[in-house]
């Protein structure tokens, strides 16, 4: 009795102080500072955080997946360089997320070991596949404008780590969207079939791309913690309003024709309303049934086998050249 009831005490002593820090911590948040590696934070910020990190990181390394394949098809040299570039980039949007997420105190072994054994999720859409050239400037002007939307706010997170990395990865991705409508204007002022083939791959992406925002805030798990944390600054169905606003114009300027029945401009409310996603699609996809999920982790794991003798020989490097410096410094 007599130790269990110092137990209680100090976890009550525990609870007052863990109730103290969080107000703090809060406080702190609600003034817009910065979170750092080294602050106090509670578990539940870290893991959320390791979380959207990890799979925001995830998503940058699949998603070079959908678009390597076009490397060598690209119809021009300049296209190829450009696209060449492109995917370079998203290795290196993925190098540093996950770089943000160590400082979390996770390791990025074990994140991609998750990533490969499926235990964690990435972006939906980059389980969609490419199957004409169109397609990657869709990419371009859909995924990575959704993109920009979704991480724009993000460059004003509360926690430092991640919101530098964002300034770099957003400026970038503008890059991205500029080069995929560009593509998409060069087909859409081409011939008959090059217009139909940009229709045909709007027809295909712009529903995924709605759904990269994540569910309806309503349904939303993790929304009003983020919010609250100010990890996540606008709702998904704000952000997916906002895209919708942007893209419908410049759709009308391509000259194509927006695969919704249900959408018109509402003079009311000063925004475009849009018919129904499919939901369903977008957790069957979530689930590992979409059209190329197994193909993508199959080529990922695949890339991370072969190039294990890299690895290797840079850690055989690492360790030759720190045994040169303690012979040097002994």
């Amino acid at each position: 009795m007599y130790t269990q009831g110092l137990n209680t005490i100090d976890a009550h002593a525990a609870s007052a102080q863990d109730a103290e820090r969080e107000a703090a911590f809060q406080a702190r948040i609600d003034a817009d500072e910065k979170i750092e590696p080294n602050d106090w934070m509670p578990a539940t910020y870290r893991r959320t955080l390791v979380r959207q990190i990890s799979q925001h990181a995830h998503s940058e390394i699949v998603g070079m997946l959908p678009e390597g394949n076009w490397i060598t098809r690209a119809p021009t040299l300049r296209r190829k360089a450009a696209l060449l570039a492109k995917v370079q980039d998203e290795g290196g949007h993925g190098l540093y997320l996950y770089a943000a997420a160590e400082t979390l105190g996770v390791s990025r072994d074990q994140l991609i070991e998750d990533l490969h054994a499926g235990k964690v999720k990435y972006s939906s859409i980059f389980n969609y596949p490419t199957l004409a050239w169109a397609d990657i400037g869709t990419i371009g002007w859909l995924v990575d404008g959704a993109a920009i939307m979704n991480q724009i706010p993000l460059c004003r997170c509360s926690y430092g780590p991640y919101s530098r990395a964002m300034i770099r990865i957003c400026k970038e991705e503008s890059f991205h969207q500029r080069q995929g409508y560009d593509i998409m204007l060069a087909l859409c002022r081409g011939t008959p079939e090059q217009k139909a083939m940009a229709q045909d791959a709007l027809d295909r992406w712009w529903w995924p791309s709605l759904m990269m925002f994540g569910p309806p805030d309503a349904t939303s798990v993790h929304s009003a913690q983020s919010a609250q944390w100010k990890i996540k600054l606008l709702s998904n169905d704000e952000l997916r309003q906002r895209f919708v606003d942007q893209t419908v114009p410049q759709a009308d300027y391509l000259g194509l024709m927006m695969p919704d029945p249900d959408l018109k401009w509402n003079e009311a409310t000063g925004h475009y309303d849009f018919g129904s996603i499919d939901w369903d699609e977008f957790h069957q996809v979530l689930k590992g049934n979409g059209p190329c999920n197994r193909d993508r982790m199959r080529t990922r794991v695949k890339a991370w086998d072969d190039g294990a003798w890299v690895r290797d020989a840079a850690v055989a490097y690492a360790n030759k050249h720190a045994m040169r410096e303690a012979k040097q410094a002994a």
